[in-house]
């Protein structure tokens, strides 16, 4: 690895300084706030993985036997999370991140309550829609948190602890759910009881976070001013116009931003909807089995991830590269992903499938460093929109997979082709990462 490259300077990278948080006098705040996050997003997660985990059960109650009606339900969810994540990351550029995470949070568990009070394929897709329109702000408030509670050099962790909660949710998700299921003995409960906990975590997030360090009476001086330190300067709220989100579109680090993120998601929500029906299908386990089969893939995942955040920033604040440090990540992570899941579906043991698969999670999650970008290239005023524009297009992305696969599992009576797609998947992610100048700022139009 070299030292940073002698490309024009980035706003907000001049202060290269690591940030010890364990410095004496200064307060931890911000990382508590992300803690809270990485709450939400596991929660998160954990409601959006449930109805994979108890559809096999529900399939039965409702009699859906068709594997493509399956993959619509499963679809809805994606469809209704993309098309609110432009008007999601426009709110967030235009108003309080803190109301918009409580109010966000306190609706989606009203939404996965509502699950228990489904009669058939209609009511559950519509619960699944109004889910994924409840949760859809979360993600472009968080980042636009990230961008003014973290210093640049700690960016990686916090994107690693806002976006953690896929895999950790997954995993609590999938064990929870199907013990909450076996306690009951009923699917319907499970949902109230998930919906209600979601709803007290919305009431700590709006007692606990706030849009601004100065806004929080914990953060100390020493906090504060190390926050402040690396911010960009005041300016008015960005306005939103069409002709400007093509300028956007135009800039190679944007468009290789949503197509990487569109890749990966591919491969992570793949593999979240569908793996409970490849465990329970293919390798005929029962619910219990792949509940804790699911548990230990997603929990690796999230182990990963975490790791790899403190890597990456630690890396970065030794001087190294950005383009170095950016790319050799992401690209082990494309590359483990993609090799682990061609083998996977190439073995005959059960146990072996779980360790490659465990193997090919474990550092697919540092591709959520995508989420810092905009504010590390100096594009914090509107970070919102561009993220909610690559969010849009991921989930885009992931509402048609499952119906796709879907139409692949009843045409071929297998889910190699699926598994397949997910290795392809894999490969357009290690390009498109490595499509992105870490180094070049992003133009930002007023």
């Amino acid at each position: 690895m070299t030292q940073h490259d002698t490309a024009g300077p980035v706003p907000e990278m001049a202060n290269n300084t690591f940030g010890d948080p364990r410095k004496p006098g200064r307060t931890h705040v911000r990382w508590t706030v992300f803690l809270i996050m990485l709450l939400l997003g596991t929660i998160n997660y954990f409601d959006r993985v449930s109805l994979s985990i108890a559809l096999p059960d529900i399939a039965r109650e409702f009699q859906i036997n068709e594997a493509q009606v399956i993959g619509v339900i499963q679809s809805g969810f994606f469809w209704a999370y993309a098309l609110m994540q432009i008007p999601s990351g426009i709110l967030a550029d235009r108003f309080r991140e803190r109301t918009i995470i409580a109010c966000a949070t306190v609706g989606w568990g009203i939404a996965q309550a509502s699950v228990a009070l489904c009669t058939g394929t209609y009511s559950l897709f519509a619960a699944r829609v109004a889910l994924g329109i409840t949760e859809s702000p979360i993600m472009p408030a968080g980042a636009k948190l990230m961008g003014v509670w973290l210093h640049p050099n700690e960016r990686a962790r916090g994107s690693m602890l806002l976006d953690g909660g896929a895999p950790l949710g997954t995993a609590f998700g999938a064990a929870g759910i199907s013990a909450l299921i076996a306690l009951f003995g009923d699917w319907r409960m499970a949902f109230v009881i998930a919906g209600a906990l979601t709803v007290l975590v919305g009431g700590l997030a709006w007692w606990y976070i706030r849009n601004d360090p100065s806004e929080h009476s914990g953060v100390n001086d020493e906090e504060r001013e190390f926050i402040a330190s690396s911010q960009e300067p005041e300016t008015a709220k960005p306005h939103f116009r069409i002709r400007n989100g093509f300028g956007y579109l135009r800039q190679r680090n944007v468009t290789a931003l949503i197509l990487g993120w569109c890749s990966y998601s591919t491969v992570f929500y793949g593999l979240m909807t569908w793996l409970p029906f490849y465990l329970t299908k293919q390798r005929h386990m029962d619910i219990s089995s792949m509940g804790s089969a699911m548990a230990i893939i997603f929990l690796l995942c999230f182990l990963g991830q975490i790791s790899g955040g403190y890597m990456i920033d630690w890396l970065r604040g030794r001087g190294y590269s950005n383009n170095r440090v950016f790319h050799l990540f992401l690209a082990v992570s494309a590359i483990t992903a993609g090799v682990g899941i061609y083998l996977a579906a190439n073995v005959e043991s059960s146990t072996a499938v779980i360790i490659l698969l465990g193997i090919a999670i474990f550092p697919l999650r540092w591709c959520s460093v995508y989420w810092s970008v905009p504010s590390l290239l100096g594009a914090q005023r509107v970070a919102g929109t561009i993220l909610g524009t690559m969010n849009f297009a991921s989930n885009m992305t992931s509402a048609i997979v499952p119906i796709v696969i879907g139409y692949l599992v009843a045409a071929t009576d297998s889910y190699y082709a699926a598994m397949m797609i997910f290795v392809v998947a894999a490969a357009l992610y290690l390009v498109s990462s490595l499509m992105i100048n870490f180094n070049k700022p992003i133009k930002v139009f007023d």
